[in-house]
Order: C-alpha cells, then structure tokens, then sequence
C-alpha cells in the first residue's frame, strides 16, 4: 500500500493522499480501535477539529487538530463537509472546515472513518436505543416466556451468548446495550442527564438487570449546585450501598438527617455543592479544589455547616453520616 500511494503521489497528490487515508481506516479498524481514536484519525489528517453525533447511542465526541479531545454542545454547522454513519443516514460525523468546497481527501476521510465508527458502535452498543420499544419489554420482562425474549433478542440485534446490559434514564423507555458500552460510556460519551446501568448479564437475565438499573437511577443526581452529585450510576458499583434503595422509598418521609441537610442547604445556597465535594474526594484540600474555593474558605463553610447541621462532617463518622444523608436525600426524590 505504501508503494502504490508513493506511485500515485508522484502522478496525482490527492489519490496518494486518499490511499493513504484509506491504509490508515482499515489498520485502526483490524485493531478494533475505539470510536474517539477513529474521530481522532479524521481530525488529525484533516488537519481541523472533527466531531462525531449519534443522538441514538447517545454519543458526543469531538476532537481537535491536535489530536486534543474537547467536546461541545454547540450545534455543527450544516455548512461543514459531513457523512453520515449509512449511506441514507443523516449527517454524523463533520470536519469542521469554513468558507471552503470539501477536497478529496476530506470526502475520503469522512466516507472511511464513519463507515469504521458505524462497525464500531454497532459492535460495542448494539443498536441502542433499540428500535421497537415492544420488543424491548417483552426483553425485559420476566414473565415473558423464554422463547418470547430470545424471539425478541434476536429481531434486536442482539448475540443471545453474548452478555448485555439495561439502561435506566428519568421518564426515557428502557434501552439494552451490549456489555462492552460501560466501557464506551466511561470513554467515548457520558450520557446525557441521568442515567442507571445494571449489570452485565446473559440476556435471559436482562429483567434482572433492568431491575437494577432503575435502583441505580435513584442514585444519580443531576450535577447541578441543588442537587449535586453523579449523573451516572453503575448498579455493580454500589455493592452494599444498594440496600438502601429498599430501605428508603421514593417520596417517603425525609429522614431526620436529610430534613437536617434541607433545612442548612436553605439557609446557604453554596452549602450542598460544599458537602457533596466533602463526600467526593480524598481530603478537604481536594474537596475545596472540587468546590473551586480556597482551603481556608472551606474550612469557614464547614464550620457553618457543622452549626447548621448539628453534627460535624471533618471526622470519619461526621462523614459518613453526611454521605448517607446525601445519599437518601437522592433516594427520597420521588
């Protein structure tokens, strides 16, 4: 291949160029590179930023010139050179040049790396969300008979030998992605909002698993200064945590301690922000690092939180009392 771009450069330097791309698509694809190495190709060979969208897998990549990843929530400009992940799909993948008729080599680039990133995301997320919300039911229904969900497995798309796992969001239908998507979740696009994972598992076990995520889901938050905290939960992260999902029900009466935390979060708008950055990290250094204040000025808001609360939060104990209170305070959203 190196021999025919070097006979095709001297003849014409954009065919040696798209050769080029095409040798370097086709190596990251037999290396089962990720998607986010695959928008990374594109962007570094094009020499301008690009950006992946797939509002359905709910993924969001966008990676620099410079091989830098930054994503972003501005929309892309339908005057960039764009492809989409089929050939009638819509646009998915942009290369953001301005003002400029795309060349060769970037209509190469954009044909190569989305068909490889369509191979790769139907490899690590199957189809998610699935496309008939009744056959993802009947997935995750545990009265349905067996053959009915292997049935419904298949029609999905899914490997019935192959683990999988359900995923819970606020009011969203249930999705089913393969096992491989915690790692593409971790990596390539946290999901918008919240959302609750449950376990990998065979899919005949999937209602087990969508049990699970729905209690991880009561254990996210949404990452703002009233309600701080993880927007995404694994449920085989929580170990015994988990317990407490059965113990505090949703819309319940709040606990002592949660009534605690209500009643000092109004008096100082600033103050669960502060509390969860205590909960969060390793020492307060760090937790004043979280709350972008200064060490000093963490001390004085724990000091008031401390009055406020009734119990202090600077010792192990204190601690722990204030995660949980957190921690059910989230639980008891109804």
């Amino acid at each position: 291949m190196k021999e025919l771009a070097g006979r095709l450069t001297a003849l014409d330097p954009d065919a040696g160029a798209a050769v080029r791309v095409i040798a370097y698509f086709d190596r990251l694809a037999e290396s089962r590179a990720g998607v986010e190495a695959l928008v990374r190709g594109a962007a570094v060979l094009s020499g301008v930023p690009a950006r992946l969208v797939d509002a359905d897998r709910r993924v969001r990549i966008r990676v620099e010139a410079d091989g830098t990843r930054r994503d972003t929530d501005l929309p892309p400009d339908p005057a960039w050179p764009s492809a989409g992940l089929t050939p009638e799909g819509a646009p998915a993948l942009w290369l953001e040049r301005a003002g400029a008729e795309p060349s060769v080599v970037d209509a190469v680039i954009l044909e190569r790396a989305a068909g490889v990133a369509r191979l790769v995301l139907d490899r690590t997320r199957g189809r998610a969300p699935l496309d008939d919300p009744a056959l993802v039911e009947t997935l995750l229904d545990a009265t349905a008979a067996e053959p009915a969900r292997l049935h419904a497995a298949r029609r999905l798309g899914l490997d019935p030998a192959a683990p999988a796992r359900a995923l819970a969001t606020p009011g969203g239908r249930p999705r089913v992605l393969s096992a491989d998507a915690q790692a593409a979740a971790a990596t390539d696009a946290v999901p918008v909002g919240r959302a609750g994972f449950g376990p990998a598992v065979p899919v005949l076990e999937l209602p087990r698993s969508w049990a699970a995520a729905r209690t991880a889901l009561r254990f996210t938050a949404d990452g703002t200064a009233q309600d701080p905290g993880p927007r995404v939960v694994y449920a085989d992260e929580l170990g015994g945590i988990a317990l407490l999902a059965d113990l505090v029900l949703p819309g319940a009466e709040p606990l002592p301690d949660v009534h605690a935390v209500e009643a000092a979060a109004a008096d100082a708008p600033w103050l669960l922000a502060t509390l969860y950055a205590v909960t969060a990290t390793a020492s307060l250094r760090a937790a004043a690092a979280e709350a972008n204040v200064h060490h000093s000025t963490l001390q004085d808001r724990l000091t008031h939180a401390e009055h406020l609360l009734g119990w202090p939060v600077r010792t192990p104990q204190g601690r722990l009392r204030l995660h949980l209170a957190l921690t059910m305070r989230r639980l008891a959203r109804p």
